[in-house]
């Protein structure tokens, strides 16, 4: 592990689940002054004996800060943004009063909204700081308080939705990630690359959900390829009257995802396995949504949507 040097920045993590988790442990391990910001379940273990990051190369305890208070994102010069994103709104309210002047605001979230409800809401509040989309790849999970399992990648592509982010500070970021064993791409077309991990969100999450299955597994199901290729399509039918600029044909690359990730249960399954409301309604439920808006038809994601909420209300009922 590296030691701190006098390159060392303040780094908070908002929402300290598996994906902020990986990230901030990354950059711990860096020599960053690092923050965990979550739930109690997990920081009381934060506190007492460090995260525990299981990683592919490496098993370890690392010593960071951590807290259940919003307000410890004071102080940071980076600030990851990592909350569940039907919390987006009501994280960005609770941080905006106690983001530092020169304080980088990246957006680790699922979905290709986040980003601008975020900026409406640091904008609302009177907070002017960037907020930068980042797009994630990385399989984790939490495998117990305090305890993130790594499964496989660890990799960022950021860009800029608009001219308010300066290219100095994608610069600084990838500097910042790549010193941490992080690799991280620069995109002229952000958005695109947001609505290539939608696609593919939107081909797993709800599959591995209904099912409990890792993507190894799901992928190998009588007719779930077909099922996939109809959701790619669809999805990519709503980018295109979206506007949005994608490559022609992601279904191999939506393939390869089991084969690069076979263990690694969704976000959206490990939320149901945990009895958590999911955030299925900003996957495939966005993209119902965002179709019904333009006249694209997408039967294929209103089925898998309308049967994650399903089991979301059963769940709901026997609590």
């Amino acid at each position: 592990m590296a030691s701190p040097n006098a390159e060392s920045i303040r780094v908070a993590v908002l929402g300290a689940g598996a994906v902020g988790c990986f990230f901030g442990g990354m950059l711990a391990r860096a020599g960053h002054h690092v923050t965990l910001i979550g739930r109690p379940i997990h920081v009381d273990v934060f506190q007492k004996t460090g995260l525990h990051f299981e990683g592919l190369k490496f098993d370890e305890h690392i010593p960071l800060a951590a807290s259940t208070d919003a307000g410890a994102v004071h102080g940071a010069r980076l600030v990851l943004f990592c909350v569940k994103s039907t919390d987006t709104e009501t994280a960005a309210a609770q941080i905006a009063p106690f983001l530092d002047a020169d304080a980088i605001v990246v957006n680790l979230q699922n979905g290709v909204d986040n980003t601008a409800r975020i900026q409406a809401q640091l904008s609302q509040a009177g907070t002017s700081r960037p907020v930068i989309p980042a797009v994630v790849y990385v399989a984790t999970e939490m495998a117990g308080p305090g305890h993130l399992k790594h499964h496989g990648r660890g990799d960022l592509v950021i860009g800029r939705l608009d001219g308010k982010v300066a290219v100095e500070s994608l610069e600084e970021i990838k500097k910042t990630f790549e010193a941490a064993a992080v690799p991280v791409t620069i995109s002229d077309n952000v958005a695109g690359e947001l609505w290539v991990k939608l696609v593919v969100n939107c081909a797993y999450n709800a599959l591995s959900a209904i099912t409990q299955l890792p993507y190894g597994k799901v992928i190998e199901g009588v007719g779930i390829r077909k099922t996939m290729r109809e959701v790619v399509e669809e999805t990519l039918a709503v980018a295109k009257a979206s506007g949005v600029t994608m490559a022609p044909d992601l279904l191999a690359k939506v393939y390869n995802i089991a084969a690069a990730m076979p263990t690694q249960f969704s976000s959206t399954a490990q939320d149901l396995a945990r009895g958590k409301p999911s955030e299925i309604d900003h996957l495939n439920g966005y993209v119902v949504r965002q179709g019904a808006v333009l006249g694209v038809p997408t039967p294929a994601n209103r089925v898998l949507h309308a049967l994650v909420k399903l089991i979301e209300s059963k769940q709901r009922a026997n609590a």
